[in-house]
């Protein structure tokens, strides 16, 4: 009959669409209507990919490298991923124990349906992205989630974690540089929870795809220090999308124990076949020259991110801790929260109706009281977005 709604399957209740883009979607029909959207929820660069990258691929289609390629990537993607983690981390991946997939996203998420499974539960944190908890799902299992700390600068402690397992517990999950704070797990927690994890036969997943931005030369060899104990029970997942301002390029990858990646060729054998090849031609000039312009680009976010921290100054109830990774700052809203504005959901559907300005509230990442601002824009709209939210903060009725 029509009109009726269609029977989804039962996995469709308990997913929807991702939360941080639902702003950007609104922020879209006001645009076509004409109006000057500030958008600072963008979880992507806004450079150009570097042009040697793209000089690669204008070869790859000249020569017609344009047909089917294994499901895992290309012998030379594979070995440009192992070239770029032992040159980074000094840790040693053998082409077999790699596969390439269309971007981190679908890394994780192969990483997630091929360990995890009905009466599992994975411990993750919070604030985080919200991706890792609905994969969890799909596969079966169970997420729990521990919460961190503004006082520690939201930084991810290995007592957090581990204070959450239980004999269900399969496996733990790691993001750092973290979405959406730009928190850091330090080298002494990660040997921490590695030593802990190894005793108790758990799994590390380590979502690296924002390896690329760590600032103020932080120590950050999470690969090598896991990997030094528990080897054999690790996987890293990482992605050319951030880095590299590659987002459309879709691609990232698995680094895991042969029978894992074993498992993630077998799921993308059905599901995607294998990453664009010209994109994979892309990803190894990438991966195989100079860093340099991943040092440009990081520069330049941390400029930003020292600025707009230092114009959110101008309204000092809008606290914010410094991020040491990602291009995210976390700024805080519980001042400003009343009956009338009664979480962040409500401040950022009020800054977006009021001033125009885009930014997830924490909801989106299973956190209350404050929202991401990106900062992979120009300073030019960094500082008339800041504008925009320090004057609809101050529009608010005081407590």
């Amino acid at each position: 009959m029509s009109g009726q709604t269609p029977a989804l399957a039962e996995r469709m209740q308990h997913i929807g669409l991702s939360p941080t883009m639902k702003g950007t979607i609104a922020a879209e029909k006001m645009r076509r209507e004409g109006i000057d959207v500030v958008d600072l929820g963008a979880g992507e660069p806004d450079f150009p990919t570097p042009a040697h990258v793209t000089a690669a691929a204008h070869k790859a289609l000249d020569a017609n490298f344009t047909k089917y390629t294994a499901n895992m990537g290309t012998l030379e993607l594979r070995e440009a991923i192992g070239f770029r983690y032992r040159e980074d981390y000094g840790v040693s991946y053998a082409p077999d124990e790699i596969i390439a997939a269309a971007g981190g996203k679908q890394a994780l998420y192969h990483a997630a349906m091929t360990l995890f499974g009905p009466g599992d539960e994975v411990v993750t944190h919070a604030p985080g992205w919200p991706t890792l908890l609905e994969q969890i799902k799909l596969a079966g299992a169970t997420p729990v989630v521990v919460t961190t700390r503004v006082e520690e600068g939201w930084a991810l402690t290995a007592d957090l974690l581990l204070s959450a397992v239980t004999p269900r517990t399969k496996a733990i999950i790691v993001n750092s540089p973290g979405n959406p704070t730009g928190a850091l797990m330090s080298e002494t927690e990660a040997k921490k929870l590695a030593d802990e994890a190894a005793k108790r036969g758990l799994w590390i997943i380590v979502d690296l795809c924002y390896e690329g931005l760590v600032y103020d030369s932080v120590p950050h060899n999470l690969p090598k220090i896991f990997g030094d104990v528990m080897r054999d029970k690790l996987v890293l997942c990482g992605s050319a999308s951030k880095a590299y301002a590659m987002t459309g390029w879709r691609c990232g990858w698995v680094l895991a124990p042969k029978a894992i990646v074993a498992g993630c060729n077998a799921l993308q054998s059905h599901e995607s076949s294998n990453v664009n090849s010209i994109t994979q031609k892309a990803v190894v000039a990438a991966l195989t020259s100079s860093q340099d312009c991943v040092a440009e680009m990081r520069a330049v976010y941390k400029q930003r991110r020292d600025q707009v921290i230092e114009w959110l100054k101008e309204e000092p109830r809008l606290t914010c801790a410094v991020p040491q990774g990602a291009f995210y700052l976390y700024p805080s809203v519980q001042a400003f929260l009343s009956p009338s504005v009664p979480t962040s959901q409500a401040f950022t559907d009020g800054l977006l109706a009021k001033e125009f300005v885009v930014v997830p509230p924490a909801e989106a990442f299973e956190a209350t009281a404050a929202f991401r601002l990106s900062y992979a824009t120009s300073l030019e709209k960094l500082r008339e977005g800041v504008t925009r939210i320090i004057r609809y903060a101050n529009s608010l009725p005081l407590k």
